[in-house]
């Protein structure tokens, strides 16, 4: 029979109300708190990122093939380039790359009855895949690509539409700047739908046309394109796919991880990996001091038990096994009990919703949940460890316990 687990047990599970009882619960608690704080912090930063990231490559692909142009700015009107078969090959042939698409960007001012604004149309060609941003969509439908001429199809963002006072269906004009001061060209364009990508300058900026209608304006031939946007499967490799391209693709060209074109979202959110390291800290540090505590309250408040043991021939090693006992019953119950509450909470998110955010500042409108499992390994294996180094204190002080003393303790 182990002497020593079976008196931690019936410390720690006495249905009598004790001290160390209560000492032991609120151990527990604590260290389920900081289980579950940690777990949600980690998710919910993790989630934000995703999101906000996901939201910019919907928009823009991953990585974007031009003519090699360092200075070019971010968003900016693309000088043409004839499609390159040798580049679509060195694309395609990447088992990473999952799409690649012809795009071409042009200013336009918009007008309806109500007002003016200018916009940067994005034109895709036949055969873009609008899955991508099927979650921006709010209403109507993506534009139609005419068989022979361009589209007269465009869409909006929920802040162009809301400031022209259009709705799917209505008709705007659209008015394009020519080189060398020439008379703008005029086209007359339907809403075909409405969308919103939650980042308000993508809203205030962006609308989306057929590229066929880009090539008609600036007297492009129907091979030229300002690029090719590039999905891939996993954007975690990024920055390896787009190497290999760059090194395979031919001299004149180039190829930019959208992070690299935008790099203020992007280190923006990179700064959110300092505030999971000070909140895991401050947790740790938390979950440690009670852990300490509590392990040294229990030993005070059985200081004579620990005499009584050391009288009657008890070693030092099996009445610390006592204290190492019931440090792991905290230990083990509070990460139990705070990974379930962890995990509820994130369900409950990812279910309801029920936290809400300021979409204006934040760019999206409830947190967002995104649990991996490494998580879990750093949360939990941290967290044992921790505890288990914190383990050590109290069985120090009960090794300098003399016997006669701790049984006259009170």
């Amino acid at each position: 029979m182990n002497v020593a687990a079976f008196i931690a047990r019936r410390i720690a599970f006495n249905r009598q109300r004790s001290f160390s009882r209560f000492i032991i619960r609120l151990a527990i608690t604590a260290t389920a708190i900081s289980v579950a704080a940690m777990l949600l912090t980690l998710s919910f930063t993790n989630g934000f990122q995703y999101t906000i990231s996901q939201k910019i490559f919907s928009l823009w692909g991953h990585i974007r093939v031009q003519y090699a142009a360092p200075n070019r700015a971010a968003i900016a009107e693309e000088s043409p380039m004839a499609q390159n078969d040798t580049v679509l090959q060195v694309l395609h042939a990447n088992k990473d790359v999952l799409s690649v698409g012809a795009f071409a960007t042009k200013n336009a001012i918009l007008r309806s009855g109500e007002g003016i604004e200018g916009v940067l149309l994005k034109g895709v060609a036949r055969g873009y895949d609008f899955s991508n941003l099927d979650g921006f969509l709010k209403s109507g439908r993506w534009l139609r690509f005419a068989d022979s001429s361009y589209s007269s199809e465009i869409n909006l963002s929920t802040y162009t539409a809301g400031q022209l006072k259009l709705r799917v269906g209505d008709k705007v004009l659209a008015y394009f700047i020519q080189p060398g001061g020439g008379q703008p060209r005029v086209r007359s364009l339907t809403v075909a739908g409405i969308f919103k990508v939650g980042i308000e300058d993508y809203d205030k900026l962006i609308a989306i046309s057929d590229l066929k209608l880009i090539q008609r304006l600036n007297n492009w031939q129907d091979d030229q394109i300002g690029g090719y946007e590039v999905f891939i499967r996993d954007y975690r490799k990024i920055d390896t796919v787009n190497s290999l391209i760059f090194n395979q693709l031919p001299a004149a060209w180039g190829s930019r991880t959208i992070q690299e074109i935008y790099p203020n979202i992007f280190d923006w959110l990179n700064l959110q990996d300092m505030t999971i390291v000070i909140v895991l800290i401050i947790m740790i540090i938390v979950a440690t001091l009670n852990l300490v505590t509590c392990l040294i309250i229990l030993v005070l408040e059985r200081t004579r038990m620990i005499g009584i043991l050391k009288a009657i021939g008890s070693p030092n090693a099996s009445i610390q096994k006592i204290f190492l006992y019931q440090g792991a019953y905290i230990t083990l119950f509070g990460m139990a009990f705070g990974n379930g509450f962890g995990l509820l909470i994130g369900w409950l998110q990812q279910r309801y919703g029920f936290i809400t955010l300021p979409e204006d500042a934040y760019f999206i409108s409830k947190a967002v949940i995104r649990l991996e499992w490494w998580h879990l390994v750093l949360v939990n294996g941290g967290t044992f460890l921790i505890c288990f180094l914190v383990l050590m204190i109290p069985t120090i002080v009960v090794r300098r316990m003399q016997p006669t003393r701790a049984i006259q303790f009170r």
